[in-house]
């Protein structure tokens, strides 16, 4: 597809959207999208701590815990960052809803085949296609969550829906337990992943109902559509509120084209916005070594050093309602105090708790349940800074490079940290010394702390501003 340029549109629906109070609509919006972040949740936490049981006689792989926890989350860590890049490419191109739907199809696809597992090399290639599925959506359901939110509320909506996939995280975790104690070695692992398959089914039910971004819509040369799409909206919130909507009081002009090329969409992240890409890559890799190590890994420690293995469950769903808690009461500090204070500290805060927590763990004073509190208060703060690192790159860029930005900062912080991460977690770790795995611990931590005194220096306040004001359209003109 060429770069066609169409007619040039003087338009007020950015702001007619921005000006909107909240309503059932926009709670339609959040359930429809946001939900599959607790199906991400779900997913990574099942596979964290069925490792030890995939790992035993009778599950039917001839797999090790390592293999699974390490390679296994390395392999789906690294079909999330193609994905990311593939399907965020395709996001700006034909549109949102087009590729929220297809991602969460392929996610669908990849984890009923993960369940029919019968040889590693299937079981990884399930886990890889499963990836594609969830880096995709990353990419289609963030720019989407930002187009369609008003500004006012958009910081607190996307850090909680972000954070919404440690709920997932925390039913992956209860779920694993009468999953390791009921059921056959061989048949509760593939029945937990049998289960997110019907949640899947359920959440693409819901998001059927979910628009199109209208922003998308008019850059793209569908005038028509998008004030259709948002006169209806306006007429539903109305009718829902018993108010009348305020006029929106600004325009801004647009150069539609049927889409922006590849080449543009790059020269814009790097010449136009270096500072910004720089803070993006911190902010990532920061969060994406710590959170897919512990992700993956924490289910080994407790089986390692405390012989804890059949009710890994019930710690990590501790872990991960502190995670949950944490953008939940932290999210609205993002709109009123602002995102440079609320990001840094939030990372800054993390790495020296945990660093704190590294230590006590080297000194060996910590217990199962002690060591879970710790990590329960350091995930608190690190939760809503890692949640705030999708928020800042689908902000922080114009309209048309949105998804691609965030697949692009995903992909590449993540690959730098969520497939490194694993692999050196779990083989520090694996090693049964308690120094190593502070060690891992600790690189988290520094990664962490530089990440936001990044922030502290180039972060963006972009706290209650409309998109468009943060970082024009490609396409805009002046009068």
């Amino acid at each position: 597809m060429t770069d066609v340029m169409t007619d040039r549109v003087r338009t007020e629906i950015p702001a007619r959207l921005d000006r909107l109070p909240w309503s059932r609509w926009h709670l339609m919006i959040v359930v429809g999208l946001g939900t599959v972040w607790i199906l991400d949740g779900l997913e990574v936490t099942i596979v964290g701590n069925l490792a030890p049981q995939l790992a035993k006689p009778g599950s039917g792989l001839d797999i090790t815990a390592q293999q699974v926890s390490g390679l296994g989350a390395a392999i789906y860590v690294a079909g999330s960052c193609t994905g990311a890049l593939f399907f965020g490419w395709l996001t700006d191109r034909f549109g949102r809803k087009k590729l929220f739907m297809i991602t969460l199809a392929v996610y669908l696809a990849g984890t009923a085949l993960t369940s029919l597992s019968w040889t590693p090399w299937w079981f990884f290639l399930c886990r890889f296609i499963t990836g594609l599925g969830i880096g995709g959506e990353y990419a289609a359901i963030n720019s989407a969550v930002d187009e369609l939110i008003p500004s006012r509320h958009r910081g607190r909506i996307d850090i909680i829906i972000n954070g919404s996939y440690w709920l997932g995280a925390a039913g992956g975790a209860l779920l694993t337990v009468p999953v390791l104690t009921l059921l056959p070695v061989g048949v509760g692992w593939r029945a937990a992943f049998g289960l997110g398959v019907v949640l899947g089914l359920l959440i693409l039910v819901v998001r059927r109902h979910v628009p199109e971004s209208p922003r998308w819509l008019i850059i793209h040369g569908r005038t028509k559509q998008a004030e259709d799409l948002v006169g209806g909206v306006e007429r539903e919130v109305e009718k829902d509120t018993g108010e009348s909507l305020a006029k929106p009081g600004k325009s801004m002009v647009i150069q539609q084209r049927t889409s922006v090329g590849f080449g543009e969409i790059a020269s814009t992240l790097w010449r136009r916005y270096p500072r910004r890409a720089i803070l993006g890559f911190s902010l990532f890799i920061g969060q994406a070594f710590l959170y897919n190590a512990i992700t993956f890994g924490y289910a080994d420690i407790l089986t390692s050093f405390y012989d804890i293995d059949t009710h890994t469950g019930y710690f990590y769903a501790v872990i991960a309602f502190g995670n949950f808690l944490g953008p939940l009461l932290l999210a609205p500090l993002f709109d009123s105090v602002g995102r440079k204070p609320m990001i840094s500290g939030c990372y800054i805060g993390s790495g020296v708790l945990l660093l704190g927590t590294a230590w006590l763990f080297d000194a060996g004073v910590l217990t199962a349940v002690t060591l879970t509190a710790c990590w329960c208060v350091v995930l608190f703060f690190a939760s809503a800074g890692a949640s705030s690192a999708y928020l800042t790159v689908s902000e922080i860029f114009p309209m048309e490079t949105r998804a691609l930005a965030i697949a692009f900062f995903y992909a590449i912080g993540t690959a730098a940290g969520g497939i490194s991460g694993p692999l050196i977690f779990s083989t520090l770790v694996g090693s049964g010394v308690p120094r190593d795995t502070a060690l891992a611990f600790c690189i988290g931590a520094l990664l962490m702390i530089a990440a936001g005194l990044v922030e502290a220096i180039l972060g963006i306040k972009a706290e209650r501003k409309g998109l468009e004001e943060i970082a024009e359209p490609l396409t805009a003109r002046r009068d």
